[in-house]
């Protein structure tokens, strides 16, 4: 007697376990409609083939989809509700999720009303009551496929943006890897950057382009004999006019990526000093690109505070007070006032780089590609 209750445990279990992967594995929809009899009416036409979810109003099925919104792919919704009418409750859904394809059952044909819930909610049909079951499942099923297809072009543009972006970094530790004075200095002078562009209050577009144009900005370099980048003692004046070739070197290199147009102007630029005696251009004051004014200061401060071939590194208290000096003549002199306000949370950074740069880095939020900064300079990818 035991062994066969173990064993119809054992059955059922397994049962549960089946129907709940199938279950799984279907599409998930959500059904809202305050009369009884029209939400059986839904489910009984469109179970077998959904994992059904129900709501009986608009508040209730926020609740709901606000808790399954991960897995919901489709909302059939009547018109008119009590506490909340149809087309306020797609509108409200349509604000964080645009691509949960959207049904509304109405029984009025208000050509006003319905353009109006197409505008706003992006609405993907609507059918009129009463309706044939076959017409209902036929535009469930088209539904379900545009979901599928716009998932999957998302999933596709996000994965050619990840494969983007790694590329970047895998030439950023190249490129830092030709000195072993200057490993680690792309990503570090990305990480200042950062902290002060969001200081800024900058959008995530131009922080985007910003880490992307840190992580670039030495890239003209690759071109620059070995022997000059790293040597020891000070340059020549021949030997540092090759140096200054760099940002127009880096211009051209990236001239041929479309994607990286927005960021030239800031690679190309961020030598230029405030005062116009930089290069390669001359250019002064907010004639430089904002980004490029970031990246500068950045890029100064890490080249203070690393130990290089020819010097030891400088406190962080000594960097700050020569980017101080320099305000206004090297740097922009808001800027430098921000650099300085900033000056606890950048030594932070200094001393902690792959925990800071979690914290600040726009593309690795994105991904998670990293467990930490120093996976993200070593890695061949």
């Amino acid at each position: 007697m035991n062994n066969i209750l173990n064993e119809d445990i054992f059955i059922n279990s397994l049962n549960s376990i089946l129907e709940a992967s199938e279950a799984k594995s279907m599409p998930t929809i959500l059904i809202v409609d305050d009369e009884i009899n029209n939400l059986q009416l839904l489910k009984r036409t469109l179970r077998g083939k959904y994992n059904i979810l129900t709501a009986s109003n608009g508040h209730e099925g926020l609740k709901v989809f606000e808790e399954y919104k991960n897995s919901i792919c489709l909302i059939i919704s009547d018109h008119k509700m009590p506490v909340m009418e149809g087309t306020k409750f797609f509108e409200i859904i349509n604000k964080t999720s645009p691509d949960t394809i959207k049904i509304l059952l109405t029984g009025f044909t208000d050509i006003e009303i319905l353009t109006d819930a197409v505008n706003k909610c992006n609405l993907f049909r609507y059918i009129t009551k009463p309706f044939e079951p076959s017409e209902l499942e036929k535009v469930v099923e088209n539904g379900i496929e545009k979901f599928e297809l716009t998932s999957s072009k998302s999933q596709m543009l996000k994965d050619v943006k990840e494969l983007f972006y790694k590329t970047i970094k895998s030439i950023a530790s190249a490129l830092d890897a030709k000195d072993p004075y200057t490993h680690g200095h792309s990503v570090r002078v990305t990480l200042y950057a950062l902290i002060l562009a969001q200081s800024l209050g900058l959008n995530e577009k131009e922080l985007e382009d910003i880490e992307t144009a840190g992580l670039l900005h030495d890239i003209g370099k690759i071109g620059i004999p070995q022997n000059i980048l790293c040597k020891q003692g000070r340059l020549t004046d021949e030997e540092f006019q090759v140096i200054k070739t760099h940002p127009l070197n880096s211009e051209r290199l990236i001239a041929s990526v479309k994607k990286l147009g927005t960021i030239s102007n800031c690679i190309k630029n961020h030598h230029e000093r405030w005062d116009g005696r930089g290069y390669p251009n001359g250019l002064k004051g907010e004639a430089i690109p904002l980004s490029a004014r970031i990246i500068a200061l950045a890029d100064t401060y890490d080249a203070m505070t690393s130990t290089r071939s020819y010097r030891k590194a400088l406190d962080h208290s000594v960097a700050m007070e020569e980017i101080a000096r320099c305000s206004g003549t090297q740097f922009d002199p808001t800027l430098t006032g921000r650099f300085i306000e900033l000056s606890a949370e950048i030594e932070n950074a200094k001393n902690d780089p792959e925990t800071y740069y979690k914290k600040y880095s726009q593309l690795q939020k994105e991904f998670k590609t990293y467990s930490s900064v120093k996976d993200l300079v070593e890695s061949k990818f």
